[in-house]
């Protein structure tokens, strides 16, 4: 055993002082190698922490949230009355309906389309939206049929030209709208998001149902708030509606973010496999190039090897010398491709740290990349040191001379 150690230990030892007696062609052979592992890395954890971040926000957004859709109500439809008995049950924190529609918004000469949401006063808390001036709706808006109006900031900024406008009125489908408070355009809430540079304006839903075609009394839509947790919220809203809809789950449908964060870690999973095909190409030819000039190094080293076996030296001895410098070769690639990696990648987070995004080594990406370069330095090198290890001594002592 320790003489094989230290058989390594020579072949080791041989092989560096090899390397290092043809160092730039000993780059460009690793180059392939270099560039293999540094697109593998940097792209799978590129990848990883932009989904990684983009997922922690949609979880941020609407973490206490579901959205409750009804496909049939079996004659028995929901009204705002169900709702506010089903915010009592245990579980549920706040349940707020939803309704859309688009219409025309007009304020003086100005005249845009705008999405006008009909819900209730719990819509604030839930969706987390925030105040600019102003307030919300309030419960006495959807009793009585108020036609008042909350609207985003660019709606104030747009549509009437500054956001002071409390107390103003605009026009939506020629029904006259009070603006009692202007939300803030933010990013925090996935609400804001999906709306980030549109029209928008809140309404009593009693309001909407009488202003829109489309909308009506019968709910179809709401959202709810999780008391305690998310899924002792979506656990008692399912027990309700199963109950009422006479145990068809297909009536209705009961979603949070947690469908966003799955479809965004498929979508990354099957990326992460395509970019990492890609860069197994590079690597494969990487190796490819290795093969080769150790096959000319073979032949340089032709006459060295006929005196090494004259001496005594065995073909598994040969065979293993030129086999480890391959894998020497591989391995010194991949080290200074990961090195180049985690500079980039400290690099980009640097870049784009006002954006709140962090970029790092993904170990397991890593420990594939040493491993698959480790093999690739044995398969590619086992050809050219299996050729040097069959020569024969006699013919190896006459090449060239």
């Amino acid at each position: 055993m320790i003489k094989f150690l230290y058989s390594l230990y020579l072949a080791l030892k041989m092989a560096l002082k090899s390397i290092a007696g043809n160092k730039m062609r000993a780059f460009l052979t690793m180059l392939g190698i270099i560039i293999g592992v540094f697109s593998l890395v940097v792209l799978v954890s590129l990848v990883n922490g932009t989904t990684s971040t983009v997922t922690d926000t949609i979880s941020d957004l609407g973490k206490d949230m579901l959205t409750v859709r009804i496909s049939d109500d079996k004659g028995k439809p929901i009204r705002l009355d169900d709702l506010a008995q089903w915010s009592d049950e245990a579980g549920i924190g706040h349940i707020a309906t939803s309704g859309t529609s688009t219409v025309t918004a007009k304020y003086g000469s100005n005249s845009d389309s705008m999405t006008v949401t009909g819900t209730t006063p719990s819509y604030y808390s839930i969706q987390g939206l925030n105040l600019l001036l102003g307030r919300f709706l309030k419960t006495a808006d959807v009793e009585s049929h108020t036609y008042v109006c909350v609207i985003n900031e660019t709606t104030a900024t747009e549509l009437i030209g500054y956001t002071d406008c409390l107390g103003a009125e605009i026009s939506l489908n020629g029904t006259k709208f009070t603006v009692v408070g202007v939300l803030e355009d933010s990013d925090n809430t996935l609400t804001n998001l999906l709306t980030a540079g549109s029209l928008v304006a809140y309404v009593p839903y009693t309001s909407l149902v009488r202003l829109s075609t489309t909308v009506t009394s019968n709910i179809t839509s709401f959202y709810v708030s999780a008391e305690t947790t998310i899924e002792a919220a979506e656990t008692a809203i399912t027990d309700l509606l199963m109950n009422r809809f006479q145990n068809d789950e297909d009536a209705f449908s009961v979603s949070s973010t947690q469908f966003l964060e799955d479809a965004m870690n498929d979508v990354t999973s099957i990326l992460s496999i395509l970019l990492g095909s890609i860069a197994a190409i590079s690597l494969i030819v990487g190796g490819i190039g290795i093969m080769n000039i150790m096959l000319v190094t073979v032949t340089e080293r032709t006459r060295e090897i006929g005196i090494r076996k004259a001496i005594g030296a065995t073909r598994g001895e040969i065979l293993r010398q030129f086999l480890i410098e391959a894998v020497v070769l591989c391995m010194m690639g991949c080290a200074i491709g990961i090195g180049l990696s985690w500079v980039t990648l400290q690099t980009v987070s640097v870049v784009v740290s006002s954006l709140s995004m962090t970029f790092q080594l993904e170990g397991n990406v890593v420990i594939l990349s040493v491993v698959f370069c480790f093999f690739i330095g044995l398969v590619f090198g086992l050809y050219p040191a299996n050729k040097a290890a069959k020569m024969q001594p006699i013919d190896a002592l006459h090449y060239g001379g």
